[in-house]
């Protein structure tokens, strides 16, 4: 097995996600078969209990993990299904380390960092990465030097003795000040100089900056810190076209310089149709307009991350119909202050979210789209506020109707907790992963989501919620034209529904922006509509 490891110096947020999905991306289309690993040194288990405020979206796997946003960059990059077990935490090394010790595994041993926690740790990075990957790509979260990471570093740096093939990228910044006007290197120098009194030496240097890096600044890098010229490349940024990344790492032959140091020999990259798509990007005029309307913004800080998944999966859509996608923030608690913006969208949709703040909105956004015709997808949460605005707004007897998450003693619950959830515990308690979604035609006309997703009798997608539409109801939802188009298994949890009388009036239980890729979008964000053959 060989491992490409991506660490970062000097500070967070330089992109250490994108540059290991990229060269991920770069290694694949040389023909490799690869795998990615998130290492995020916090102590909790998983990001499932975390503030989209603080820590951006929760990125939910297959198998019910929830994972940090970046596992969903490798998914998409990559085209890849990762588990669990490709994120590896503080938390999750630890519980698994005091297991064993109360099971008596280490026969009485002090048990200790070093080596336990370390053997762990490569333990489960030697598990992760087996046969039939070729290389697995290992990101480092947080900052070289942050006490938390500290264990894995010593981890990592055991492993590069005891496997050999061992490449390590050093992401790290390399600023330009207004007053001198030239790239200063002495940031990325400390770095690295860091890493090695950790016992790790970089092979390659990505170097983060606003413009190219200029020869001056490479050649001083190369010397200082022991560094090939030809190994420190320019990361440098291409505004919000991210698929333009593999594309400047192979353009600077990033990925000769990665199979140097791995002992492979494999043809040159082909990225024909990824570039395709990139200058597609690039090229499209068109605008669509697509209100976003959530609860982790306000009117002077939007939390995009918190929507990553979301934000990806329309782009996904626009450049499969030839459309430059726009898309306006709207805070769901003051709505009246961006009104306009929801007035003069295409498109409303109304994403997934916890608690009653900014429900109100969310509510008054699906009527709007409701009663002016206009395109609405509604997302877990999203899906139940539709479902309460119908109530209110359409049966007349249900004007208080509310979710019993947001009022425990309302007389006409729509939203009911489910059964089988915990109202003590938070961590992956919720409805989690992938879970089968049938279709249900009945004697209405047509089906909408079917025709989505291609006429077939049922659906994958992935879940991650803790209320349900009250099943008790549906029958009189249904009456009244608002008809619940998928199901589960069951038969008795709804999944899908619809208004028949609508252009485009969707809700769906779960969060089919997890399993939209490039050149790849998920149907339901498209609206069915066919994907444009990209080359």
């Amino acid at each position: 097995m060989k491992y490409v490891v991506v660490t970062g110096g000097g500070m967070s947020g330089l992109g250490k996600g994108v540059t290991s999905s990229s060269v991920g991306v770069l290694l694949q289309a040389c023909g490799l078969r690869v795998t990615c690993i998130k290492i995020d040194p916090y102590l909790n288990i998983d990001a499932g209990t975390m503030s989209p405020f603080e820590h951006g979206e929760v990125f939910v796997l297959q198998d019910g993990g929830e994972a940090d946003l970046d596992l969903g960059n490798y998914e998409r990059f990559l085209d890849v299904t990762l588990t669990s077990d490709n994120n590896i935490t503080t938390g999750k090394i630890n519980r698994t380390v005091m297991e064993k010790e109360r099971r008596g595994a280490y026969l009485g041993k002090t048990v200790q960092v070093v080596p336990h926690v370390t053997d762990e740790i490569q333990d489960w990075i030697q598990r992760v990465a087996h046969a039939p990957v070729d290389v697995c790509v290992i990101e480092l979260g947080g900052t070289v030097g942050d006490i938390e990471s500290c264990p894995f570093v010593e981890a990592l740096a055991e492993l590069s003795y005891r496997v050999g093939d061992f490449c390590l990228i050093h992401v790290s910044h390399v600023p330009v000040l207004s007053a001198v006007g030239e790239q200063k290197t002495k940031p990325t120098q400390h770095s690295v100089r860091t890493l090695r009194s950790l016992g790790l030496a970089p092979n390659i240097l990505a170097c983060r900056s606003n413009s190219p890096l200029e020869g001056y600044a490479r050649e001083k890098l190369a010397r200082s810190c022991h560094v090939s010229s030809g190994n420190v490349l320019s990361l440098h940024d291409v505004g919000k076209n991210v698929w333009r990344v593999p594309i400047l790492l192979r353009d600077q032959k990033a990925h000769e310089a990665v199979l140097r140091v791995l002992n492979l020999d494999v043809k040159e990259p082909d990225l024909k149709e990824w570039t395709a798509r990139a200058e597609l990007f690039d090229a499209l005029v068109e605008p669509v307009r697509i209100a976003l309307v959530g609860k982790y913004m306000g009117l002077t800080r939007i939390n995009k991350d918190a929507y990553f998944s979301v934000e990806k999966a329309l782009m996904h859509a626009s450049v499969a119909l030839r459309k430059k996608l726009a898309v306006d923030w709207v805070p769901a608690e003051d709505l009246e202050a961006a009104w306009n913006k929801l007035k003069g969208a295409d498109g409303i949709l109304v994403p997934g979210g916890f608690g009653d703040r900014g429900v109100e909105g969310k509510i008054l956004a699906a009527k709007h789209a409701r009663e002016n015709r206009i395109p609405y997808l509604g997302i877990c949460l999203g899906m139940q506020v539709a479902v309460i605005e119908f109530a209110r707004s359409v049966l007349l007897d249900m004007q208080d109707a509310n979710s019993t998450e947001f009022d425990a003693e309302t007389k006409n619950p729509c939203v009911v907790f489910m059964p089988e959830g915990s109202r003590t515990h938070m961590g992956g308690t919720m409805r989690l992963g992938s879970r089968r979604t049938y279709f249900h035609h009945d004697n209405h006309v047509g089906c909408m989501a079917a025709r989505l997703y291609g006429n077939v009798s049922y659906v994958d997608e992935r879940h991650r919620h803790r209320y349900e539409v009250n099943p008790e109801m549906v029958a009189r939802f249904e009456e009244a034209g608002l008809w619940f188009s998928g199901r589960d298994e069951s038969g008795e949890r709804m999944e899908i529904v619809e208004l028949g009388e609508h252009p485009f009036y969707v809700g769906v239980q779960f969060h089919p922006e997890f399993k939209s890729r490039p050149g790849k979008p998920s149907p339901v964000f498209t609206g069915g509509k066919k994907n444009s053959d990209l080359n």
